[in-house]
């Protein structure tokens, strides 16, 4: 084969690309083709789109297209990492300009050109007008420079013929100045989508990008569907005046062997250490004195567990990467600090200003470092999720902080690192059916008030079922056939879970060694003094950067705060790292449905949950987190099963042997993210990251093509095992695209669920005085909750103007509980008032910013 589509956009060049990189990539290998380009107008999709095409054994061509300050554009190809480096830098340098409608200004373009193929020309090419506007001279020194800053074997007169307006002339004039210059020519079909019915799809994204109806925006529409994928044949018959256009596209692909799914050469920034010490003998002394503090001496069991940690963090070369955790937990203690919520020199250990998330949390050093909050010894917490002999990769951390310090926490580790050296991660947004109503909607030039009604009365999260849902609703089911409506009937499918835009991750930050404009495009985020990049948590783990999430639970906050009130009640502050466990009074609680309020545990859900599972240990816990938040997809009955095997000893057999290795500790049940990828590698041979890009298609949007091509590989690789077709069908029906918990996160939360659950039965009035203040956090209305209240013995009183706070809080002539009598608290008038936080503060004024995790 000798056609590779060179150009191409995908649903990241929000409003210009109508399909998935999965269905560009299926398309181009159903037309055999070697290799595909991907030239969206950023480098959103791009990891995501190399490491697809390397599964579907097509070669990606990394690109992108860039707007030029006069509104032209120039499309860039990457041949090596230089070239990588600079095309992403290129996209930085144009986001600086507008971060929302970025724009380059040519000058950059010579200082940024090594490594770099360049397709001058297409359809929106300065080059393109000058030729057309009969600047012949000036055509030809443009195409001069080009040759000179990229090489004459890396300029490229691009040739489109898409049956629009001006194509044939353009072509014409291109093909006379190359030939006149002696550049090559070649052809490319400037691909919007992969099929020809996406065109109306597509029409409909530019109006909404322009927030526009279709008609009114049809200077900005290209008006007809000949923008998709074609196969070869095709393209040659276009182009047949033009044959080396054509061959060319394969001599551009061969130059084009850069593979951004390989090592981008990321490292991660050295730690500051005292002369004369390593990062690993640092954090050895770091540890040791932290032990000696925490634990009174370095007990046998405290020195034994260290040494085995340090021996797998020798291992695995982590010492520098723990202290970079150590030194952004330091940056929160001196916030902290500073607004006088901890004493200067308090150890990091005794108020660590943070909660570990995961499996992290099994860490001893981390707990005496001060990343983690849970001692592992204590609740006999084990090394093989977090740090197995056998890791690939840099582990995951994840650190909770109450909200306002993580909001101060993230500029100040930009300002620390430096801006190229310390990025938040993106986010990508997609399109839920309220989205697509609302775009489309506007876009088909439908009524806005019925557009509005329609995304209050629907309940659905299926863009599939939006004509069987409108044909229920009295307002809506004779307009199904009505012209426009039934557009967006038929759309709504195509665009469910698309890319829709690019904003920031709650708090994903990446730190490296290298600047990270040369890996992947920054920008400035939407708050001043924020910064983040292109690639979303899941192709920041692609490129094995070390991700450090840096989020917030609401939990953290009420924690904190009720500590602080009960040190004030009884002068001893609890230390929740020390309870036990194993408390049968705080689990006879919870299996009496009775943990209303209580973080993860309070849901209607949950609270029949501990009646059933009647938990009575933290694993148990973890069960009951995991089995209904996010819950365990689509097996059926899966949660019934579950609970009575695990708790009613009833029998399952396995469909084969080679599933109990993944389904063993789940009782036959997948519960966990990890059994999904055990249960594919045991049973179709497959490798983890193989194994993983299967778990991961199941999530993905109009996959049925992804599914049914590893559906064949997964019963071929069975077959090789001697599973039979039947018994493998079976099998892979079991996974689905539903949100998993991974396992260490079940066992963090539980701990955390477990803690709030321990106030909750031993300190009611701090557990619900904290509760009402930082809602919304949870299911219920604060009347509701008082309600609760008063049966755990807290009864609140109503506001008083002469006396309340802003917030809640214990009464002053409250007693301690083991007096006798109700505890009382006074509900501050936010509880009450819906006049907003201004005018309450003219008679209450407000406590200072908090922060701090317990």
């Amino acid at each position: 084969m000798t056609y590779v589509e060179l150009r191409s956009k995908s649903f990241h060049s929000f409003g210009l690309g109508a399909s998935h990189g999965h269905e560009l990539l299926a398309q181009a290998r159903a037309f055999g083709m070697p290799g595909l380009g991907l030239t969206d107008t950023n480098l959103c999709g791009a990891l995501e789109f190399a490491r697809l095409a390397n599964s579907l054994e097509i070669q990606p061509i990394t690109g992108g297209e860039i707007v030029l300050a006069d509104e032209s554009r120039v499309a860039l190809l990457v041949k090596s990492r230089e070239g990588y480096a600079n095309l992403s830098r290129l996209f930085t340098l144009a986001n600086e300009v507008d971060r929302r409608e970025p724009r380059l200004d040519p000058s950059h373009l010579p200082e940024h050109a090594e490594g770099l193929v360049l397709l001058a020309g297409g359809r929106h090419g300065a080059l393109s007008r000058l030729a057309l506007s009969g600047e012949a001279v000036a055509a030809r020194e443009l195409l001069g420079s080009y040759r000179d800053w990229y090489g004459a074997d890396s300029v490229y007169v691009e040739l489109q013929q898409n049956f629009l307006r001006g194509d044939t002339g353009r072509n014409r004039e291109l093909v006379g100045l190359a030939r006149e210059v002696g550049a090559p020519l070649v052809a490319s079909n400037d691909v919007h989508y992969h099929s020809p019915e996406r065109y109306r799809l597509q029409h409909a994204l530019v109006a909404a990008k322009h927030n526009a109806t279709i008609d009114q925006a049809l200077r900005q529409i290209l008006p007809n569907h000949h923008l998709h994928l074609k196969p070869e044949a095709q393209m040659a018959e276009l182009f047949s005046e033009f044959p080396e256009a054509i061959c060319n596209t394969r001599l551009v692909a061969e130059q084009c062997a850069f593979n951004l799914s390989t090592d981008l050469g990321y490292t991660l920034p050295e730690p500051l250490v005292p002369d004369g010490y390593t990062p690993e003998s640092y954090l050895k002394r770091l540890c040791y004195e932290a032990a000696a503090r925490r634990y009174g001496s370095v007990t046998t069991e405290v020195e034994q567990r260290l040494e085995e940690e340090f021996r797998l963090i020798g291992r695995h070369n982590l010492a520098g990467f723990l202290l970079l955790y150590r030194e952004i937990v330091r940056l929160a203690q001196r916030i902290m600090e500073e607004r006088g919520l901890i004493a200067p020199e308090t150890p990091i250990e005794q108020r660590p200003p943070g909660r570990g998330r995961g499996s992290s949390v099994a860490l001893l050093v981390g707990y005496l470092i001060g990343i983690s909050h849970v001692d592992p010894l204590k609740w006999e917490l084990t090394l093989e999720r977090f740090l197995p002999d056998d890791m690939t990769s840099l582990p995951d951390i994840d650190l909770d902080f109450p909200r306002g310090l993580r909001d101060e926490l993230i500029e100040r580790v930009h300002e620390y690192f430096g801006r190229d050296y310390a990025v938040l991660t993106g986010a990508i947004s997609t399109y839920s059916v309220k989205g697509i109503i609302q775009d489309l909607g506007k876009a088909l030039g439908l009524p806005p008030d019925d557009l509005r009604l329609l995304s209050k009365q629907i309940h659905s999260h299926d863009g599939a079922r939006l004509r069987e849902e409108m044909e229920q609703l009295p307002a809506f089911r004779d307009k199904v056939a009505a012209h426009g409506w039934r557009d967006l009937i038929a759309l709504a499918p195509q665009l469910m879970n698309a890319p829709r835009g690019l904003g920031q991750h709650v708090g994903g930050m990446i730190l490296s060694d290298s600047p990270i404009p040369e890996m992947v495009p920054v920008r400035a985020g939407a708050m001043a003094g924020r910064f983040i990049m292109d690639w979303n948590k899941d192709s920041v783990a692609d490129a094995n950067f070390a991700k450090i999430d840096l989020l917030s639970l609401p939990v953290l906050d009420q924690l904190e705060e009720a500590l602080d009130l009960i040190e004030q009640r009884i002068g001893e502050r609890p230390d929740l790292s020390q309870i036990s466990p194993e408390d049968d009074g705080v689990y006879d609680m919870i299996n009496a449905g009775k943990s209303k309020g209580v973080f993860l545990l309070q849901s209607p859900a949950q609270l029949k949950m501990g009646q059933r599972l009647r938990s009575r240990r933290l694993l148990d816990l973890a069960y009951q987190v995991a089995l209904i938040r996010p819950g365990v997809g689509t097996q059926g009955s899966a949660v019934s099963q579950f609970v009575d095997r695990y708790r009613h000893g009833a029998e399952w057999e396995y469909d084969h042997p080679l599933e109990e290795r993944a389904l063993e500790r789940g009782y036959g049940v997948i519960v966990w993210q990890e059994q999904v990828v055990q249960l594919i590698m045991d049973v179709a041979g497959m490798s983890a990251a193989e194994a993983d890009e299967v778990r991961r298609a199941f999530a993905r949007a109009n996959n049925e093509h992804l599914i049914e091509m590893h559906r064949e590989r997964f019963l071929e690789g069975a077959r090789s095992n001697g599973v039979p077709d039947d018994t493998a069908e079976t099998i892979f029906a079991k996974i689905n695209g539903h949100y998993m918990f991974p396992e260490s996160h079940s066992h963090a939360f539980a701990i955390t669920a477990y803690q709030a659950a321990w106030l909750k039965r031993y300190h009611p009035l701090e557990f619900f005085v904290t509760l009402i203040n930082n809602q919304p956090m949870g299911f219920y209305p604060v009347e509701t909750l008082k309600e609760d209240a008063r049966r755990f013995g807290v009864r609140f009183l109503n506001p008083c103007v002469n006396r309340s706070e802003v917030q809640a809080r214990p009464a002053l002539s409250s007693p301690p509980a083991q007096w006798g009598e109700m505890p009382q608290a006074e509900g501050g008038p936010l509880q009450v008032v819906t006049a907003g936080e201004c005018p309450i503060n003219r008679v209450a004024p407000p406590k200072p910013p908090r922060g701090g995790g317990g």
